[in-house]
This record gives C-alpha cells, sequence and structure tokens, in this order.
C-alpha cells in the first residue's frame, strides 16, 4: 500500500466577484481541530442539510476519516481565510471514490456567511475538475429535496437530478465525468 504526499500542487487561491481571497487547498490531518470548529459554527440547517441527522460535532472517529484522507482514492478542499493570524475554515467540498473505483460521492457545506458568493461553486468546480483528471467516470451527491439552492448549484454545472429510489426525501444528482467510458449503472 503506497502512502500518496500531500498534494500542495493543488493549492490556489480564488478571488471571487465580491473582492474577497480565499485560499483552496487539500485538506491534512492537522487540520482536526479546524474541522471541528468550522462544524461547531455551521448553523443547525446548514449541519442538516450536509449531514442529514442532527450532528453537532463530529466524532473522533469522523474527524479522523475527514481529515487523514487518502489522497489518490478520495480529495478534500478546504477553503480558508487567514484572521487574526491562523487559518478559518469557511468551507469545505469533498468526494471519496466508490468500490467500482469509477464513480465517486462528493458532498459541500459552506459556512452561512459565505453561502451564495459564488465560493461553492468554485469549489464543486476544482472538485470535479480533480475527480476528472483522476479519471473518474461520474460523481454522485444525495441532496435532500428541500436543499434548494445545492438543487439549483447541481444544474448549472450539469448535473442531472432525480429522485432517489429508496428515499422520498432525497435527490440523487449525478454528472457524467466521461460520458465515453460510463455505462448506465451510474
Amino acid at each position: 500500500m503506497a502512502i500518496h504526499p500531500y498534494p500542495a500542487d493543488l493549492t490556489s487561491v480564488l478571488h471571487l466577484a465580491d473582492g474577497s481571497r480565499v485560499t483552496l487547498r487539500p485538506i491534512r490531518p492537522e487540520d482536526a481541530d479546524m474541522e471541528q470548529e468550522f462544524v461547531r459554527n455551521l448553523s443547525q440547517n446548514s449541519r442538516y442539510f450536509r449531514f442529514m441527522n442532527a450532528v453537532r460535532e463530529l466524532s473522533p472517529a469522523m474527524l479522523a476519516r475527514f481529515t487523514q484522507i487518502d489522497y489518490d482514492r478520495e480529495m478534500a478542499f478546504v477553503a480558508v481565510r487567514e484572521e487574526g493570524g491562523r487559518e478559518i475554515e469557511i468551507g469545505v467540498a469533498r468526494y471519496v471514490t466508490n468500490p467500482d473505483e469509477r464513480t465517486c460521492e462528493f458532498a459541500i457545506v459552506l459556512a452561512e456567511a459565505w453561502q451564495g458568493r459564488g465560493l461553492g461553486r468554485r469549489m464543486l468546480e476544482r472538485l470535479i475538475e480533480v475527480a476528472r483528471t483522476r479519471g473518474l467516470k461520474a460523481m454522485v451527491g444525495q441532496v435532500l429535496a428541500e436543499n434548494q439552492p445545492m438543487l439549483a448549484l447541481s444544474r448549472k454545472l450539469g448535473f442531472e437530478v432525480s429522485g432517489h429510489p429508496g428515499d422520498g426525501a432525497l435527490k440523487r444528482v449525478t454528472l457524467v465525468l466521461d460520458a465515453s467510458r460510463v455505462s448506465s449503472e451510474v
């Protein structure tokens, strides 16, 4: 089993339309405290839309799973701002490769103050770009039907939105990354 080095080359600086400057970089194991603080500071609504339950904070196992990742099989980008001499997390977008090694499941969440400013779109576009570069064929997400902003963003980025076969409260969003190699299973 190979240990893949931290992909520092995937770090970038985003300049948003409102003039804000945000660093987007792959998550690191040492980001655990920052990730925990970010989740604690999310509104109840944002936590519910992201985790689909009433998570107040991440368990130690979840925190390890979210920050100690295998960069070859998954990717998590954190959006950070420098405040008071330290980084503050304002968003995270991630995908995890499914066992079929052809598709991945994604999730994204932003702090409320950063929603509706174009950051979520830029983060998801970067995540899509990396998944495509890594040879994945499709990106899939489960979105609560009431999460209209996420469904609208998914549609804008070309995701197909369909009903979830096992749960009427969910929508399935799918983006084909490589149409030449994807089957009807996706």
